[in-house]
């Protein structure tokens, strides 16, 4: 009886914690069947419209699909910000793989003269914000006529030193012994690394690719700075569209927006967990 109390104890803390954790979900899916008048009488102090504190129901009052209607039908922009934003993340994600991969993979396994100044640079490079790479990425972009297009959003991002390191790590824990016995039986350093590396470091790279996904599908800063053309605008700069006259249409796009991002998160969670014991594992280059 006592070891069932302690329990409970330790149990509901976890459980008001977890609450508050979705909490902005549940608002979102909420406001989602909310018409736009009962959302501005729950939210009106907010907005300074009137006096007192804002309150917010989780079981809409007067449920209603007009806000999914009209993001759906009444919306064109919607569908092609939405595309925009998946052509940039596939872009950035394939291009990861096609890079990220080999370098890790280098990286990991052989041993070379400036590997440990080459290994520190992607460290700092991985620490620095994209706001103290603005300017040279900017630069860069102008001088190949690539500002304005996908390809500015996509170019750098494709060269992202955080998804190297958490492969690298993955990469590291492969027996250099399997390496040894498949160079014995004739197979060569590209065939080592297709047949041995990518399916023992498959963990690794998942884990990659669903952090990297979860951060170029919500990226914003970069588009904001070398697109110009409302065309090109991924789904996230579609959100500082929406007003509070159409309060409802907001949070039914912003819960669209979640969707792909909770899906990948719920699919990978396994080898995310994975990723992020792997890269708090140390930052040594071995």
């Amino acid at each position: 009886m006592k070891n069932k109390w302690k329990k409970v104890i330790c149990f509901l803390p976890l459980a008001v914690f977890a609450l508050l954790e979705v909490s902005p979900l549940l608002f979102l899916l909420a406001g989602t069947f909310m018409g736009d008048q009962e959302i501005m009488e729950q939210i009106a102090p907010v907005l300074g419209q009137a006096e007192g504190y804002a309150s917010w129901r989780l079981i809409p009052q007067y449920p209603t699909g007009k806000n999914i209607a009209g993001l759906l039908f009444n919306s064109p922009e919607f569908f092609q910000m939405f595309w925009n934003s998946v052509k940039i993340t596939v872009g950035i994600l394939a291009g990861q793989l096609v890079f990220g991969m080999p370098a890790a993979w280098g990286l990991a396994r052989y041993s070379f003269r400036g590997k440990k100044i080459i290994y520190m640079l992607y460290i700092i490079m991985m620490m620095m914000p994209f706001q103290v790479t603005m300017l040279s990425e900017y630069l860069v972009l102008d001088q190949l006529n690539l500002l304005d297009t996908s390809a500015a959003v996509i170019l750098p991002g494709m060269f992202s030193t955080f998804s190297v390191f958490i492969m690298y790590r993955f990469f590291c824990g492969i027996p250099e012994s399997v390496s040894e016995a498949a160079r014995i039986d004739g197979a060569g350093e590209w065939q080592i690394f297709l047949r041995i590396g990518i399916p023992l470091g498959a963990s690794g790279i998942i884990s990659a690719m669903v952090l990297s996904f979860l951060e170029c599908w919500s990226m914003i800063e970069q588009s904001m700075t070398f697109l110009e053309t409302k065309s090109l605008w991924p789904f996230s700069m579609f959100m500082p569209e929406i007003n509070s006259s159409n309060a409802g249409l907001s949070l039914c796009a912003s819960f669209v927006a979640l969707l792909p991002a909770l899906f990948v998160f719920m699919s990978g969670q396994d080898y995310l967990e994975q990723g992020i014991a792997y890269s708090a594992g140390g930052t040594d280059s071995g």
